[in-house]
């Protein structure tokens, strides 16, 4: 008898995160369809286990976390090329130094966006995306600044990454209640 109760018991419980799942995979898909990027937005969601408890304002803070993580990161990225024994000239060093720097700047506006979130100032919140997302071109013109470098391959894949990511939390932040 106990072990029946136990069963009816986990079936229970089973079926109730199966529908918190579901139900919160259709705001998700709400919230996403309001984008530019759904693929992005709806996989970067989905792949967050804070998205399954979070409400609309939530999973803008998702998006701009994801988005501080690629602006941080092709950072680092930067600041390791820059100490690389490969890049030897002087120009390329200093070009990538203020690359690593913007994109810095660029976690930074992106954690300013999160206070201002969890402050309802969704406007604030939605200036500080914008910049972040604007830091990447003046890294693009840095390099084009010196015709003899060629802007790697990778860094405008993070570049365009960085970009749809803020696009997508933008449009996250359009549709919340101002």
């Amino acid at each position: 008898m106990a072990s029946k109760m136990l069963l009816l018991f986990l079936f229970f419980v089973a079926q109730q995160q199966y529908n918190l799942v579901k139900g919160d995979t259709t705001l998700i898909k709400r919230t996403c369809k309001n984008t530019k990027y759904y693929n992005l937005c709806f996989s970067s969601l989905k792949s967050d286990p804070s998205s399954p408890t979070a409400d609309s304002k939530g999973l803008a803070v998702i998006m701009v976390g994801i988005a501080m993580t690629n602006a941080t990161s092709t950072s680092s990225y930067l600041s390791s090329k820059l100490l690389s024994p490969k890049t030897n000239s002087t120009t390329l060093k200093m070009v990538l130094k203020e690359c690593a720097d913007k994109y810095s700047y660029a976690g930074d506006a992106l954690q300013d966006s999160v206070q201002e979130l969890s402050d309802e100032n969704y406007d604030y919140a939605y200036m500080h995306i914008t910049a972040a997302k604007d830091y990447p071109n003046a890294c693009h013109n840095a390099f084009r600044r010196y015709p003899d470098l060629v802007y790697p391959r990778d860094l405008a894949r993070r570049e365009e990454g960085l970009k749809h990511i803020c696009d997508v939390a933008m449009a996250i932040i359009d549709n919340l209640d101002w």
